[in-house]
């Protein structure tokens, strides 16, 4: 990628320091062409012309990412930032410092990763080749790996334990090459990525795959009911031989209109009186003598 500007001036040296200021660097870091020499008026009086020099900068994909990186950053209202640029194996590290940018980090440093991406693909469009490029604020990468390290050492160490999986939030991935890489420390777990895209995410688990689940028949948490249902549930309602009612009802039902009562009451003055039609004495019978 060419960055280049076009000045002029009463020399050529002065028409290359006018373009460089155009450019933003300085009279070492950029290259000139002489488009036109400058001409001497005849006589002190008529003619003449300037000199025309075009000075131009050979950018590499580092320097690419970081001129629209700011320009991004000058849409969102941030002109004055720094970026400092660390050459690095096929990539470079681009430092933002500046005040009052610590939001651009966003929610786990989403909204630095989209930034990142973009500035990636300026990056590698400059050569055709691939050039990873990192952003980094505060040493935000930094912190962030010590956190996802601790984070993969502690899942792999509950995943040993109890051998079952664990999974993870979505994360890209770098992060999720640190993950792995940290769970690669623990001896007798694995891990792996699971999902597509955005969701795509980490699982850690034992080594020989998960330890199956022990339920005892008559558990009734979760899978109870599965068990009573294949042997054979009782039906909800009551007690199978009292027909799907509960014995207490089938009892109620049972019982007489009205209770059974004796046919005599006791008044007050101690004699026994009659109720309703039921005699008082029973009939005795004298055999007579003949």
């Amino acid at each position: 990628m060419v960055k280049e500007a076009i000045a002029t001036g009463d020399s050529v040296e002065q028409a290359f320091e006018e373009a460089c200021k155009l450019l933003g660097v300085e009279s070492h870091e950029a290259e000139f062409e002489i488009l036109e020499l400058p001409e001497k008026k005849k006589f002190g009086l008529f003619g003449g012309a300037p000199a025309k020099v075009r000075a131009f900068i050979k950018s590499g994909p580092a320097e690419a990412a970081a001129d629209y990186l700011k320009q991004v950053l000058r849409q969102m209202g941030i002109p004055s930032v720094e970026i400092a640029i660390a050459e690095q194996e096929n990539g470079a590290l681009l430092t933002l410092t500046g005040d009052d940018i610590g939001f651009i980090i966003g929610h786990r440093g989403e909204t630095l990763d989209s930034l990142q991406y973009l500035s990636g693909l300026v990056a590698n469009h400059v050569e055709d080749s691939y050039y990873r490029i990192t952003l980094d604020i505060g040493n935000y990468r930094e912190k962030r790996k010590e956190t996802l390290e601790a984070l993969g050492k502690k899942m792999a160490a509950k995943a040993l334990k109890t051998q079952r999986n664990c999974s993870l939030e979505p994360m890209n991935p770098y992060e999720r090459r640190i993950i792995h890489t940290a769970v690669q420390e623990v001896e007798g777990v694995k891990s792996w990525s699971e999902g597509e895209d955005l969701a795509r995410h980490v699982v850690i688990g034992p080594e020989g795959g998960e330890r199956p689940a022990f339920r005892r028949p008559n558990d009734r948490s979760r899978g109870g009911r599965d068990f009573h249902k294949d042997r054979g549930a009782r039906p909800q309602g009551g007690n199978k031989n009292f027909g799907g009612r509960s014995p207490s009802r089938d009892f109620r039902d049972r019982r007489p209109a009205q209770d059974q009562r004796d046919s005599y009451s006791q008044p007050a003055d101690g004699r026994p009186v009659k109720k309703g039609n039921s005699p008082l004495y029973s009939k005795v019978e004298t055999k007579k003598e003949e």
